[in-house]
């Protein structure tokens, strides 16, 4: 396990040489130039791999503090690089990131193989194991041990040695492809901008967009305007570009990414499907997907697709029967032939507009992102849970749009820090999410320090950004995942925060989204923000109205995503797709689950399925709606016991949030739930059931806002 290449120390005028002298271990972003990432990665490799080589030739008898913890200790500096490396490929990817980004994502890769793959190690972990019970363990470092030794196993410790090499050799591939992929799609995306030269070609879009378009444009240095891709097929623009043209332009922009030339993915995702089936087989497992469920809440294929094959059918039902709606209203429109996709954002929204006297860009004046990030969702925050936030302008960020802010307790004691990059920008992935800087651990007396990322387009100068109601649902969201690393309370890094499974991850983020619009939170942020006006009564309830509407398209579409994940991963070992033969392959697992909707194509196509082809989420899309079960449960205990009150708070806090993977997930659920999930308040929410009988919360949207 030693390397004798690689140096062990850095010098000291290297920020990562040491722990990080800002509040809470924030990374000193003005002191880290790119040329101190390589160093300090290849030093804590060096470093961790003799950390674990004195663990590995320690004497017997072995305890738990000498084998596992120790390893949860080790790698401290390494850590340190990860953790400025990691979030800056997909926040702020410049040249110099993705150079070394490139360079050791193989060599993480190989380093990080072979801790599961040194037998000295594996076999005092399984001796611990063994006797497990004989420890006097507390029940979360008796989870932890049986999580390692878990791990072990599914990382290869029990293998032969010939699996074993062949284990480090997909890895390694498996782990520069994915890197691959996330750069081709940012790639892609970029160049696949939509650029406009005659303002006509606008019409329909809301003055702040328009402005975000030529700001765009003037970033990238053309003329005219330029309307930026986000991750997802679907595009913002679609719901208001007037000219159907240039709606099928955008729209084609999207969903053709990865097919073409120097961004082609194809090759590369087939052949990760290849590698992840072959790894599965050297598991004993028939396929990847059940590799994967196996150590997830769901616990195998067949319970998951229990779940979706009871939805599909009645989502692509609906959906065709909102289209035959949004027919009627295209050819009213002037227009012949079939909907087509490009319509059917711009359609709906028309009879939207009709049928609940809303157009989204009625509420953006209302949802000044500002406003929203303070007497929104950090409000909801305070209410809930006793925190109050403080912007720290004195703490640096690695970008000019970085904010920061203090977060503290309901006893006044310092928590951790909130980061928050809200804007779109080049070298920026598409989508949302949370991550951290820092990860909660009592073990290592580290505080947490989160930080969430939008795409939010930047405003002119000078101008104010404005939400669309689907971002504030984002915000909201992603919040609840800052939340979750935030409010966490465990000893071992190992399970700190998000540290859960990922078909559990979402849960509490999507509970976190029922108060983007509850009445104790939604009139202190919905203020216009020239006027200071509230949004009016009668807006706001054709808002909850429209929610509502098109349930059919978004399941469908999340369907399309969720069942081609799971059919990408259902390939057995030695079933090899030709990249030529993509969308065939696609345009038959949709048409084999009845989900060939033609003006509904899938939320992501493979070529840029980055939560799956680069991401953590293989064979685990389905996550989102597995996860919406037990929200919409939580979201009824909620509103069942009074909505936002402390009390309630404190029990999500300390129950749940509190736990990271200390603890099993369902038991936790069920602490505060007080029983085990079920479907039909899920159901019901998406109405796909009927009951008359049973309450139904006003203030949950019949269609929360779903994957991002």
């Amino acid at each position: 396990m030693t390397d004798s290449t690689a140096p062990d120390q850095l010098p000291a005028d290297n920020p990562f040489a040491a722990p990080s002298d800002l509040p809470y271990g924030l990374p000193p972003f003005d002191r880290i130039r790119e040329e101190h990432v390589a160093p300090a990665l290849r030093a804590g490799m060096a470093q961790q791999r003799a950390e674990w080589e004195a663990v590995a030739t320690q004497a017997p008898p072995f305890t738990f503090a000498g084998t596992v913890e120790a390893l949860e200790r080790s790698g401290a500096l390494l850590t340190r690089a990860r953790s400025y490396l990691d979030p800056l490929t997909s926040a702020h990817a410049t040249a110099g990131i993705r150079a070394v980004d490139t360079e050791f994502t193989p060599l993480l890769a190989a380093h990080h193989d072979a801790l599961p793959l040194d037998g000295r190690i594996f076999a005092q972990v399984d001796d611990l194991h063994a006797r497990r019970h004989d420890l006097g363990l507390d029940p979360a470092s008796l989870r932890l041990l049986e999580r390692y030794h878990r791990d072990f196993v599914r990382s290869g410790a029990a293998l032969d040695e010939p699996g074993k090499q062949r284990l480090r050799e997909l890895n390694t591939e498996l782990s520069t492809l994915q890197q691959r992929f996330d750069t081709l799609v940012t790639d892609a995306s970029n160049a696949a901008a939509l650029h406009l030269s005659d303002e006509a070609e606008l019409a329909g879009l809301g003055e702040a967009a328009v402005a975000a378009a030529r700001a765009a444009a003037a970033e990238r240095g053309v003329d005219g305007w330029l309307i930026t891709l986000v991750l997802p097929t679907p595009q913002p623009a679609l719901a208001s570009l007037a000219d159907r043209d240039v709606r099928r332009r955008l729209l084609e922009a999207a969903t053709t990414r990865g097919l073409h030339g120097a961004t082609d993915t194809r090759p590369l995702l087939t052949r990760m499907a290849a590698l992840r089936a072959e790894r599965a087989g050297l598991f004993g497992f028939a396929t990847h997907a059940d590799y994967v469920l196996d150590d997830q809440t769901a616990g195998s294929v067949a319970a998951v697709d229990a779940v979706l094959q009871g939805m599909t059918p009645v989502a692509a039902a609906n959906a065709r029967a909102e289209a035959v709606d949004l027919e009627a209203a295209l050819h009213a429109d002037g227009h012949e032939g079939p909907l087509q996709p490009w319509d059917h954002a711009y359609y709906s929204e028309q009879v939207r507009r009709q049928r609940f006297s809303v157009d989204a860009d009625d509420l953006r004046p209302y949802l000044e992102l500002d406003r929203v990030l303070r007497d929104g969702v950090l409000r909801a925050a305070e209410l809930l849970y006793g925190l109050t936030f403080t912007e720290r302008p004195d703490l640096p960020g690695y970008h000019r749009d970085v904010r920061v802010f203090e977060v503290h307790d309901v006893d006044g004691s310092g928590l951790g820090l909130f980061v928050c990059d809200w804007f779109a920008r080049p070298t920026k992935r598409g989508g949302a999410w949370m991550t951290t800087f820092v990860d909660q651990s009592h073990l290592l007396q580290q505080q947490p320090v989160v930080t969430v990322c939008l795409n939010v387009p930047r405003p002119p100068e000078g101008s104010p950004a404005l939400l669309s109601p689907d971002e504030v649902d984002t915000a909201f969201h992603e919040f609840g995942h800052a939340l979750h690393g935030l409010l966490s309370d465990v000893r071992h890094p190992r399970f700190s925060g998000t540290s859960v499974p990922r078909d559990y991850v979402e849960f509490p983020s999507q509970v976190n989204e029922m108060w983007a619009w509850h009445p104790e939170v939604l009139p202190h942020y919905a203020r216009h923000h020239e006027t200071g006006e509230p949004l009016p009564a009668d807006l706001l309830g054709a808002l909850q109205q429209a929610l509502a509407y098109g349930e059919g398209f978004r399941t469908t579409e999340y369907l399309g995503a969720t069942l081609l994940d799971l059919a990408w991963h259902a390939l057995p070992a030695g079933a090899q797709i030709a990249p030529d033969d993509v969308e065939a392959f696609e345009a038959d697992v949709l048409a084999g689950q009845g989900l060939d909707v033609p003006s509904v194509p899938p939320r992501y196509r493979s070529t840029y399925f980055a939560h799956v082809f680069a991401g953590g989420y293989s064979a685990g899309y389905y996550g989102y709606i597995w996860s919406e079960v037990l929200d919409a449960e939580l979201v009824d205990w909620f509103t069942e016991n009074g909505g936002l009150r402390r009390e309630l708070g404190d029990t999500f806090r300390r129950e749940l949030l509190s736990r990271g993977g200390s603890v099993d997930p369902m038991a936790a659920f069920v602490a505060v739930r007080g029983r085990e999930p079920r479907p039909e308040p899920l159901l019901r929410r998406r109405g796909l059931l009927v009951d008359p009988v049973a309450p139904v919360d006003p203030l949950a949207p019949a269609d929360p806002a779903g994957p991002r």
